[in-house]
């Protein structure tokens, strides 16, 4: 199942302009220079001992384990590239808005037996930089997975259903069963 707070991370990783480290060995120097030199909070964080830390820092271990790889990528992913990443971000929340492409059951407050009922959807479109806006700073504020789609399915809302304000006055929209999500800036 996709989740909103992954599309949007893949959205802005679409923005890197250098790819990141390849090697464990480089991954866990990034990380380590990322936490000021301090390999106990790189341990902590992978959850495995600040001696496999230094190990890996100084080459002497090369080859991951598959759990401990995926966690070292999706590490140094999260914290690659910061003011990229604040760039893009900022511009799709001022300027730019934000594709998205999503294959979910829409539902809507109306009365049973309408064309309203809830049924599966493919919509790609453009939202609006404010809605933009509002999915990243929820994300970063730590908003959960239901909070995210709740705010999607509000921007869908108004931009697809109610058409900025041009038809289905007090429409709500709900949006269940997401089977696909992606964004692009």
């Amino acid at each position: 199942m996709a989740t909103v707070g992954e599309g949007l991370d893949k959205a802005v990783q679409g923005a890197f302009t250098r790819p990141i480290p390849k090697s464990a060995g480089a991954q866990m120097r990034y990380l380590v220079k990322q936490h000021k030199g301090s390999t106990k909070q790189v341990a902590r964080l992978l959850d495995i001992t600040q001696r496999t830390v230094e190990r890996y820092v100084k080459d002497q271990i090369k080859k991951p384990r598959p759990h401990l790889a995926a966690r070292m990528e999706r590490e140094v992913r999260r914290r690659w590239q910061p003011q990229v990443r604040a760039r893009a971000k900022q511009v799709a929340a001022t300027t730019g808005g934000i594709m998205i492409d999503t294959r979910a059951r829409f539902g809507f407050t109306a009365a049973p037996g309408s064309t309203d009922d809830a049924r599966l959807r493919h919509l790609t479109l453009a939202l609006p930089p404010r809605h933009a806006a509002r999915l990243f700073d929820a994300q970063e504020a730590g908003a959960t997975e239901r909070h995210l789609q709740q705010i999607a399915a509000e921007a869908l809302g108004e931009v697809y259903f109610r058409d900025n304000g041009r038809r289905a006055q007090g429409l709500e929209v709900e949006l269940t069963d997401l089977e696909h999500i992606e964004f692009d800036l």
